[in-house]
């Protein structure tokens, strides 16, 4: 007996498309039972009291002073806003002539070929009407971190905005990994994610997960610098130091460097303090320059812009050295860049500050300027864009279908006319 997530998986893969209107609830509270979470509740003509309901009614305002009215397909307060469609599959009632040709990939998975296939103007709109429901909430319900568009029995793409503002929804958690395809709930990681949203959505706010490993780290460099302020170096001379190696873990991170390089260097400096100092001179030496380095035995990129330019390696001991072990073992992806701008202000004496206006900006006050003047309309423009782009495309193809279907056409009328008078000539012969 097939298990739950195959069984959903294999009931709905093969569905013929549109008709989201009579599958999409039945899909949606199907999907909660195999995640395991609370289906939808009841709806009631109290709409202020649908929280988590199927076809949430809401008002906005449109041109002039008319309201216009809408439902958002699945609503559940403080967590998302999610709109369904159901594609165009070939074989479907609402099959396009010649669509499969122009977005389905003969390469591509069998689950995947139809959401790869729709997912032009059917989506970009999905998830802007979306994004408009969300907009047209009661002023009492805060805005949702998610907003999520099911293509139903294929797909859904999730996009997240934390602030509780509704003005940056991007792909969550990436590029890379927004898109969950049905034959993708067969991994833990992915079914956990959704449950999550389902159930609390707040633990998957990146910045809790930055914020720990920020702390973690700023713990294990509060205790560098204090052993080394303790040794009697100079407060500046340690805030450069260790901007360098905060600097060579990240680049380790995101693979700038050999996978784990700079931590075995420090698994081996820990057993052996005194081939610290050479082995990382050597190192940020040859990142300076492009070599290869043989504390880690690759050859590593050049590192333009002179950080690593006539750099200053302190003698650690094995405490230190082990400090910055555990610093560099963490998800350096994760940490909150704050902690780079606090050592930038370190490193440089108050007159430099203020020489150079040298000061960190948090996040936070760079996003509340940045998102609305420049991120919103960049964003806009870009679906506006998209939308146009696609149309174009589908009906430039449609032209083409068109031309190639009366060239069939007359290819089969030559063909037949040429039987025909084969077939004159024949009884001609026989005559």
């Amino acid at each position: 007996m097939p298990s739950p997530i195959e069984h959903f998986i294999a009931r709905w893969q093969n569905q013929t498309g549109g008709a989201e209107r009579a599958n999409y609830a039945l899909f949606l509270t199907e999907l909660c039972a195999m995640l395991d979470v609370a289906p939808p509740q009841p709806a009631s003509a109290e709409h202020e009291n649908n929280d988590y309901v199927f076809e949430r009614a809401v008002s906005f305002k449109e041109a002039g002073d008319k309201i216009g009215h809408g439902r958002i397909d699945l609503y559940k307060r403080g967590h998302f806003v999610l709109e369904a469609k159901q594609s165009r599959q070939k074989g479907g009632r609402k099959a396009i002539a010649g669509q499969e040709e122009l977005f389905e990939p003969s390469t591509a998975p069998a689950g995947r070929r139809t959401a790869d296939r729709n997912w032009d103007i059917l989506m970009l709109n999905a998830r802007r009407q979306a994004e408009d429901y969300a907009r047209a909430l009661p002023e009492n319900h805060e805005w949702p971190p998610f907003i999520i568009v099911c293509d139903v029995g294929h797909a859904f793409e999730i996009f997240a905005d934390f602030t509780g503002k509704g003005r940056n929804y991007t792909q969550f958690p990436d590029r890379q990994n927004f898109r969950i395809y049905l034959e993708d709930l067969r991994k833990d990681e992915v079914r956990e994610r959704l449950r999550l949203i389902w159930t609390d959505p707040a633990a998957l706010d990146p910045t809790r997960k930055a914020a720990k490993a920020t702390r973690d780290v700023a713990e294990r460099l509060a205790n560098v610098t204090r052993l080394l302020e303790a040794r009697g170096f100079d407060p500046e001379l340690v805030a450069q130091f260790l901007m360098r190696c905060l600097f060579t873990m990240f680049a380790e991170d995101v693979k700038l460097l050999p996978e784990g390089s700079f931590q075995q260097l420090l698994k081996k400096c820990a057993d052996d303090p005194q081939k610290f100092k050479p082995m990382v001179s050597q190192l940020w030496t040859a990142m300076n320059t492009g070599d290869f380095p043989y504390a880690i035995e690759a050859h590593v990129k050049k590192f333009n812009g002179d950080f690593f330019r006539n750099p200053v390696v302190l003698e650690l001991k094995r405490e230190e050295i082990g400090e910055l072990l555990m610093a560099a073992t963490k998800q350096w992806r994760d940490v909150e860049p704050a902690i780079f701008g606090s050592l930038l202000e370190g490193a440089l004496n108050p007159k430099e500050r203020s020489k150079l206006g040298a000061h960190y900006t948090p996040r936070a006050y760079v996003e509340r300027l940045i998102i609305p003047t420049i991120m919103e309309p960049l964003r806009a423009d870009w679906r506006d864009a998209a939308v146009a782009a696609r149309k174009r495309l589908l009906r430039l193809h449609g032209n083409y279908s068109c031309t190639h279907s009366r060239g069939l056409c007359m290819l089969h009328m030559h063909k037949q006319k040429l039987h025909n008078n084969r077939s004159q000539r024949e009884q001609a012969v026989l005559r």
